[in-house]
């Protein structure tokens, strides 16, 4: 099932296949003519059993940045198990030569057993390279990197903003959904932090879990201070109120919060003065996810 998709300045489009249980010869591919080509190249994409080798293991999601190099979230997971040692990686690609520019690797305390990073933004306008902010919707929280150094860390984990909200059931296309194991008795969905986007002035960083109606944003500046404690960091959180349930969030230069909507097969945005518009509605769109604003007029 495809969750990932980034749209380059040259128009190349690129779309990740998680390995949740579904046959997935390639988690990274780059669509030419039609056709997957993997990304970038099938050896890459090959899993490997051996710990922290250059290969994917499973990858979330992929962004575009404004240096126009592909950057790829590889969760370290297999079927949204625990993490493989030293699986969960951040990659980034230099697009106009195909290759590998650097592979970020977390340490155990900040990359968790049962993390699950799931999608990324970027502010490469701080410190000296700029930085990553992170979701993981796994073991909860933001994880924030410093591009330069390689540095990471963790915040606001198994806070109230990045965790399930209690009793959450949704209900894509009309019905509700719980979460059923073979065997076991229907439970509550809790998938945490999952949608993220960045302000135009990159102050703010919005997030949403998953099993949630309601849109947040922290302070960056507070993210980017890896002295600052995390209730220091939770301070600066503001509750921006319903959205409905979404899976993916993305920004635009007019500060505008787009947000996928699978309980109505639509996409809406909402707009400076805190008010939403629904921009598309469609049977086609089936639990949509990632979104991708390349800067041509399109989404």
């Amino acid at each position: 099932m495809p969750t990932g998709v980034t749209v380059s300045k040259a128009g190349r489009t690129f779309v990740t296949y998680p390995r949740w249980g579904d046959p997935v010869k390639a988690t990274v591919i780059e669509i030419k003519d039609g056709r997957e080509i993997p990304y970038p190249n099938a050896p890459i994409n090959q899993l490997s059993k051996a710990e922290g080798d250059q290969r994917f293991v499973s990858v979330q999601s992929v962004v575009v940045d404004a240096k126009d190099r592909l950057w790829a979230v590889d969760t370290g997971s297999i079927k949204f198990g625990l993490t493989r040692p030293k699986g969960p990686k951040l990659w980034c690609f230099n697009l106009a030569m195909n290759k590998v520019e650097r592979v970020y690797r977390f340490p155990e305390n900040v990359a968790l057993p049962t993390t699950y990073l799931n999608d990324v933004r970027f502010d490469l306008t701080k410190g000296r390279e700029g930085f990553a902010y992170i979701t993981d919707s796994g073991a909860s929280g933001i994880i924030t990197v410093d591009l330069a150094s390689g540095a990471a860390r963790r915040n606001l984990t198994k806070h109230p903003t990045t965790v399930t909200e209690p009793k959450f059931v949704p209900f894509p296309e009309g019905r509700a959904m719980f979460s059923t194991p073979p065997g076991k008795f229907p439970k509550y969905v809790g998938f945490k932090s999952d949608g993220i986007a960045i302000s135009n002035d990159g102050s703010r960083l919005f997030y949403c879990p998953l099993a949630s109606r309601r849109l947040y944003s922290v302070s960056t500046a507070a993210l980017r201070n890896f002295k600052a404690s995390d209730a220091t960091v939770a301070a600066t959180i503001v509750d921006h109120g319903e959205k409905g349930m979404a899976d993916g969030l993305e920004s635009d230069t007019q500060n505008r919060v787009y947000v996928t909507q699978p309980e109505t097969n639509s996409i809406s945005r909402r707009l400076p003065n805190g008010l939403f518009e629904t921009i598309v509605q469609s049977d086609h769109l089936l639990w949509p996810d990632t979104m991708s604003l390349p800067g041509d007029g399109y989404l």
